[in-house]
């Protein structure tokens, strides 16, 4: 979680809503990919940190599927970055900050809760929690 966090702290600096995720191979415990949100940079309002860390991992292991890999990111993911996770198969989710809002997990969709869901991870939410909202609730402070 810690270099989700570091990502997060990167993409604030970026001026970008400070989400941050890494993907690790669960059996060596390597790092596969991390990333922050790139939506404004990128003019994409899919490019959020999960589904970056995403692609990055597919890439790095040349296939779709990343099972056996844990997801670390600092905000639950929204129902958009909910399906790409169970497309991709993903072994485990931690999360840090809730999202009451825009989440997609434990709020909102509940996108693993869903009959038609095909793949459920193992689900850890509130990992760095209190360091993921303070850093959410200073970028929006200072943007009010």
């Amino acid at each position: 979680m810690d270099l989700a966090l570091a990502e997060a702290h990167a993409a604030a600096a970026a001026g970008e809503v400070p989400v941050g995720a890494a993907i690790v191979d669960a059996a060596s415990g390597a790092l596969l990919a991390s990333a922050h949100n790139r939506v404004e940079r990128d003019r994409d309002p899919t490019a959020h940190a999960e589904m970056l860390a995403i692609r990055a991992a597919a890439a790095k292991r040349g296939q779709t599927r990343l099972e056996g890999c844990d997801l670390y990111v600092t905000l639950e993911p929204c129902a958009m970055c909910a399906q790409a996770i169970a497309f991709a198969r993903l072994r485990r989710v931690y999360w840090g900050a809730s999202d009451p809002k825009g989440g997609g997990v434990e709020n909102g969709a509940r996108i693993f809760s869903q009959a038609t869901c095909h793949h459920r991870p193992e689900l850890y939410g509130g990992i760095g929690e209190s360091q993921s909202a303070a850093l959410l609730r200073a970028f929006f402070q200072a943007r009010r």
